[in-house]
């Protein structure tokens, strides 16, 4: 092993007894993008959707108001929540500008919404202006290398951008599986439902403190209601609710989402994390809410079995965040193979925890 003196004690730390590691919390930057909506119909629909996961980012999942861009079409629809004009220069300076303040392995999350174009060569996004092609995204990108990149494209004809972005550290996700889709997808609504939650009214008594209905957020997307949301448990959670919309419409289905995160330049529909070598291992230990935050089933268990699980899992999501410091220091396949086995670790000890929270009374 290749390895510098820094790299030899962390690794010795890491893989010596599983305690946890005490490390600097990665940060979150958000980058969201409403593209040209057309008619006005689309432009409102856009325009919520956007505001609603710019809204989720800092309220609910505590990212700094300064580290999550919007950009739009229609700036003055909302001065204080969008920075600037959704043009092809906008997104370029975003992305030059997170990457400039962006710590190494920091989760730089860019999301697109609105429509997209396949030209019967290559795949755009459209904007304002000019329209970027996936081979422009590409070289955007670059600039983010030492970052954690999840890149959403939930438009029309996205398909195409799941082999040209692909790549280490990135997860891609479009709405598409094929440039050739090019109907209106409506995997955008679902995908920011996932980390935005669903508003449900709560029917309490009124009191002095309470004349008015309480509201309450459900996390729909929290598949192992453990109080946040993985870029998995969102992809899953959206491409089901986009296929139930259609069956309850009676449509044949015209979208098929696509997650590719293990850099082979081909998507799954169904991510697989416990499979060797299958797309979904990553997406399942990236979060919206930044790393360092206790769950909220964290908060709220008192039972010791979940309570040392957890415990567990936290190690081992700690043992992840320390053996990605030792990138530049490690030979680059050694890092790879401890990096899928430590996911492997996660992605079971995830499921063993969902286990034992079925076995749990509820209240």
């Amino acid at each position: 092993i290749v390895m510098n003196r820094k790299g030899l004690v962390l690794l010795s730390l890491m893989l010596a007894t599983g305690l946890p590691i005490s490390l600097s919390a990665e940060q979150n930057h958000v980058i969201v993008v409403s593209g040209l909506g057309g008619a006005q119909e689309y432009r409102d629909r856009f325009h919520e959707w956007s505001i609603q996961l710019v809204d989720a980012a800092i309220d609910r999942h505590g990212i700094p108001a300064d580290q999550v861009v919007f950009l739009a079409e229609q700036p003055d629809r909302d001065p204080d929540r969008i920075r600037a004009r959704s043009t092809w220069e906008n997104i370029q300076t975003a992305i030059t500008e997170v990457a400039e303040h962006a710590a190494f392995d920091d989760l730089v999350l860019i999301v697109l919404i609105g429509h997209g174009s396949f030209s019967g060569s290559v795949s755009h996004f459209n904007l304002p202006g000019p329209d970027p092609t996936v081979v422009d995204f590409a070289v955007a990108l670059n600039e983010l290398r030492d970052q954690q990149v999840v890149f959403v494209n939930t438009a029309t004809a996205s398909g195409e951008f799941i082999a040209g972005l692909s790549g280490p550290k990135r997860t891609i996700i479009t709405a598409t599986k094929t440039a050739r889709e090019r109907n209106e997808t409506k995997f955008g609504e679902f995908f920011v439902e996932a980390f935005a939650g669903r508003v449900v009214p709560e029917f309490e008594t009124p009191t002095a403190t309470n004349s008015v209905n309480e509201i309450a957020i459900d996390d729909v997307a929290d598949a192992n209601k453990d109080g946040r949301v993985s870029l998995l448990e969102a992809f899953d959670y959206t491409r089901r609710q986009v296929a139930r919309v259609y069956e309850e419409s009676g449509l044949l289905l015209t979208e098929h989402a696509m997650l590719d995160d293990n850099g082979d330049g081909y998507g799954s529909d169904e991510p697989d994390p416990l499979t060797d070598g299958a797309d979904g291992r990553i997406a399942q230990a990236l979060f919206f809410t930044p790393s360092g935050r206790l769950t909220t089933a964290e908060l709220e268990t008192d039972d010791p079995t979940l309570m040392g699980l957890y415990a567990e899992r936290n190690a081992i999501e700690k043992r992840v965040l320390a053996h990605r410091t030792l990138r530049d220091g490690m030979d680059s396949a050694i890092y790879e193979q401890e990096l899928e086995r430590l996911l492997i670790d996660l992605a079971l000890k995830n499921r063993e925890i969902r286990n034992a929270e079925d076995e749990v009374p509820q209240p």
